[in-house]
């Protein structure tokens, strides 16, 4: 079984609800039809569901709870506790009550907030940026948890690296240029990941140009600082570096350049120095390996909200449901 039919499978034994804010796009209705179908999770359409019926033309999407703002019957108890929840920006009545009325991002987050909904996809139509700022004013980050970032799970056919070809890939979306601190962060968040997800056991290796010391420079440094600061963050978690690709994924070369290292070689999960450096390997996988890429998968957020590529298709947004219920469940 595949890594997203396994990822379905769970989705289906134990349902969680997940709110789909871009209802009137035509790819987000049709995943909501997909989803119903495969009965992978309860779905939330927020919008005015006649509107909506006609953006489906035809698919049944029957089943979904329709929530038009405008006439929501929680709207007061919304805004009341947004109120309180950003009263020290200094959020009004009149405010919070145009955002969660005009804003389906905002109104979404909320659901979660409220446990009305147990996650949220969005980034169809609207940016990360957009889609992230609700989910960090409202939900905050997750205990433990300094920095919100993001993964892709690689899944690469016919081959025999990782986890059966399986990966996780981070951070190829979010965070910029992370310092040694942060990218500590994203390797503790990024194994805790892979666990949820792949249900194996993480090896993290910390990617670099360098393997143990083989070239001195300060963006080595950064890999070399990272690596320390992680082992002493997360002591049960198996990582290590700084590792070269191929030392990190590879049995042989591992064995070769890192003799006797418990990650050299065996590594699933892959923790990049920056943003340029995961963004165009996640692509570079998809494209020439015709790897599946899921993602970018959120990770640090109190509760489950992820964003989307604006050129997914209706079947990428299916596959990010069912990964959303999923990293819910474990919540529970």
């Amino acid at each position: 079984m595949s890594f997203i039919e396994t990822i379905k499978e769970r989705a289906k034994k134990n349902k969680q609800t997940i709110v789909l804010p871009e209802s009137m796009e035509r790819r987000t209705v049709e995943a909501a039809h997909q989803i119903l179908k495969e009965d992978l999770a309860d779905i939330i359409l927020i919008g005015d569901k006649d509107g909506i019926s006609e953006v489906a033309d035809g698919l049944d999407i029957s089943k979904a709870t329709f929530v038009n703002p405008k006439s929501f019957e929680r709207m007061e108890e919304y805004v009341a506790a947004l109120v309180e929840l950003r009263k020290s920006k200094g959020m009004t009545v009149e405010q919070a009550d145009k955002l969660l009325k005009e804003d389906a991002l905002f109104l979404g987050v909320m659901m979660v907030k409220m446990e009305m909904a147990d996650g949220m996809v969005a980034g169809a139509v609207n940016s990360t940026a957009n889609v992230l700022r609700p989910s960090l004013q409202i939900l905050k980050t997750a205990p433990n948890t300094k920095l919100v970032s993001s993964f892709f799970v690689m899944v690469v056919p016919d081959c025999e690296y990782g986890a059966n070809g399986t990966f996780i890939f981070s951070d190829c979306g979010l965070v910029q240029n992370p310092n040694a601190e942060e990218l500590a962060s994203i390797a503790g968040s990024s194994a805790k990941s892979f666990e949820q997800l792949v249900a194996q056991e993480a090896v993290v290796a910390m990617l670099s140009h360098s393997t143990m010391g083989s070239a001195a420079h300060a963006d080595v440094d950064k890999v070399k600082l990272a690596t320390q600061l992680a082992k002493e963050a997360y002591p049960s978690v198996k990582l290590d570096g700084e590792f070269q690709l191929d030392a990190a994924i590879v049995p042989t070369v591992g064995a070769s350049k890192a003799p006797g290292n418990e990650v050299a070689g065996k590594a699933n999960v892959l923790v990049f120095p920056d943003l340029d450096a995961g963004n165009i390997a996640y692509k570079i996988v998809e494209r020439l390996a015709k790897a599946e890429a899921y993602g970018p998968i959120t990770q640090g957020i109190a509760k489950p909200v992820n964003d989307l590529s604006r050129g997914c298709s209706a079947e990428d947004i299916v596959g990010v449901v069912a990964i959303t219920a999923v990293q819910a469940q474990a919540l529970k």
